[in-house]
């Protein structure tokens, strides 16, 4: 716990203190593996007689003539308000982000550790990896009792598919480098020949041994194969096809999560504003009993504000679920949202089964890709063996082969 409070406040003395920023630090470390601090930071900047400063200023609207603009409107002249200071602005987000990486990972190094973290994106790091959606405090304390929750299984396939892929490009890879090397020998083989051979000698040759033959000459008769130059080809458009599906499906996913989030939201806000309604009918009453005065109004008044904040206690959660959808939408829909009307969940959920339509056919195509992969690795194996027993008896024969990188 100390050091976890020594940590903090180094990050803090180092990183907002010393530009003039005062900040509240609360440190969380229950024991529970997630310890962590929160940091609450002044947007006001502090004169030099101690006092507060302005957080932000205003700067009139000029025209081409340098002269004042009045909004009829709005009954004043037109301006703008600028912050006192940058703290506020989004870019310095990432500059305390990567304070944060360069202190933690000094720490590490000094006691020791080996691990390090890193402030960027998978994308960032060009790395080939869907990111796991965030599971919120909810899901995450009923996942760690056991209790599998719907973010948690979708947290799970994407840690599979992740795998998948990471596993497949490894293969692939290894691939390359094998015809690579192949293709580096002086005497290449061409494989269309050396297939064609071991067919013309079916009397010599077991029906295993055939079987596998036809399968990968029907392989490279497919896909145009004569020699190791087009099975390079071939293996490199294999894995540049991965790099793409990977890509288009992060894409997919992203939108898939957004419009997950935007059918929650919206369903919360049909489902909870007849509650709204209500609250806000009641409370209404007590707005004009107050307004109206008379005979024991003031008594009405406080009767019906009672009224108000009971139903307002008794229904507290179902109202905060509406006013977060309610703020969600205004965010997402803007200058289209109209609280008379229902948000577009049916577009939204229209989206969504094509999204997961697209994300299921990159899946086919994957498969797809996993299953040629698999061809080319037994292509890989059979020509080796293939050309083993095709290697003259000779000691110098056999060394020349060897020189080739084609003896196993």
């Amino acid at each position: 716990m100390e050091q976890n409070i020594s940590l903090a406040r180094r990050y803090i003395e180092e990183t907002f203190v010393r530009v003039g920023m005062c900040a509240d630090l609360c440190v969380h470390d229950k024991g529970d593996g997630n310890p962590h601090f929160h940091v609450m930071l002044t947007m006001r900047p502090i004169n030099e007689n101690g006092t507060w400063g302005s957080k932000q200023k205003k700067e009139y609207i000029l025209d081409r003539d340098g002269n004042k603009q009045y909004d009829p409107k709005k009954r004043q002249y037109k301006c703008r308000s600028i912050p006192s200071t940058d703290w506020n602005k989004h870019e310095n987000a990432d500059i305390w982000r990567q304070a944060w990486e360069d202190i933690v990972n000094a720490e590490l190094e000094c006691n020791g550790f080996n691990i390090r973290i890193d402030r960027r994106s998978y994308a960032e790091q060009g790395i080939e990896q869907i990111p796991t959606v965030h599971l919120g405090p909810a899901a995450s304390q009923m996942e760690r009792k056991g209790i599998r929750t719907e973010l948690g299984d979708q947290n799970r396939v994407i840690e599979i598919t992740n795998k998948e892929i990471k596993q497949l490009r490894a293969r692939i890879n290894k691939l390359n480098k094998w015809v690579a090397d192949e293709a580096a020998n002086p005497t290449p083989p061409t494989l269309h020949d050396v297939i064609v051979s071991i067919l013309e000698k079916q009397g010599q040759s077991g029906r295993s041994k055939l079987k596998a033959a036809s399968q990968m000459l029907i392989f490279l008769q497919q896909n145009n194969i004569t020699d190791i130059a087009d099975l390079e080809k071939t293996v490199r458009n294999m894995g540049s096809k991965l790099v793409s599906i990977n890509e288009d499906r992060k894409k997919a996913q992203r939108r898939i999560d957004t419009l997950k989030d935007h059918i929650m939201h919206s369903e919360n806000y049909k489902k909870y504003r007849k509650t709204k309604t209500q609250y806000d009918k009641l409370y209404a009453e007590y707005r004009s009993i107050k307004k109206a005065g008379g005979f024991f109004s003031e008594r009405k008044a406080q009767k019906a504000l009672d009224t108000a904040n009971e139903y307002r206690y008794e229904n507290s959660p179902y109202l905060a679920l509406y006013e977060n959808a309610e703020k969600y939408l205004r965010d997402v829909l803007q200058d289209r949202f109209d609280p008379k009307k229902s948000p577009p969940i049916d577009m939204w959920r229209r989206e969504l089964a094509t999204k997961t339509s697209e994300v299921n056919a990159l899946y086919r195509e994957y498969t797809a890709l996993k299953e040629e992969t698999y061809k080319v690795e037994k292509i890989q194996a059979s020509v080796k063996v293939i050309i083993q027993e095709e290697m003259p008896r000779t000691e110098s024969e056999r060394a020349r082969q060897k020189s080739r990188g084609l003896e196993l």
